[in-house]
């Protein structure tokens, strides 16, 4: 499974500690993390049973952000799998929060946005979301951005660039 190898290899606090969620936990978990704060993060992977977690993101007001999807939309969110016609809600339970957030001028929209995301791809094909402190940076074949164009919360484009940082 793509996160869990990501999940792994992040180094981030609290990895450790969700390695007794189910697989579907841990995906509810993975796509929802952005959501909560260190605190609450915390509480939730300290909880003991499953039913426990569960009823814990539906007191925070999480759950129907991810299970109001349908199945094939929650796997492709899962997957990293982002398209146009998303939310900005659906990307960042995807990608986690951009690197970059630029406000855009002079389009049609109420509100837009250019959403920025770091990305390294492994020598065996798979495409990670880069973190400051990656572990797996150094033996990246590629580094590059992706720019996430949003207009009034939707998803207009994603444009990848090469970049060296």
């Amino acid at each position: 499974m793509y996160w869990v190898a990501l999940a792994a290899m992040l180094q981030v606090g609290g990895w450790k500690s969700a390695k007794h969620l189910t697989d579907a936990e841990f995906d509810h978990y993975y796509a929802l993390r952005v959501f909560m704060d260190e605190s609450q993060t915390k509480k939730y992977l300290k909880m003991k049973t499953e039913e426990e977690r569960d009823a814990y993101l539906k007191e925070l007001g999480l759950w129907d952000k991810f299970y109001k999807y349908d199945d094939h939309i929650r796997q492709k969110i899962v997957d990293g799998q982002v398209q146009i016609g998303w939310t900005i809600d659906m990307v960042y339970m995807s990608w986690g929060a951009p690197y970059d957030r630029r406000k855009l001028a002079g389009r049609k929209a109420e509100r837009s946005e250019l959403l920025v995301y770091r990305f390294e791809q492994q020598p065996d094909g798979r495409v990670l979301v880069w973190t400051e402190g990656s572990k797996t940076e150094y033996k990246a074949t590629r580094l590059f951005i992706r720019e996430v164009t949003v207009d009034d919360d939707v998803v207009v484009s994603i444009e990848d660039k090469d970049a060296h940082w």
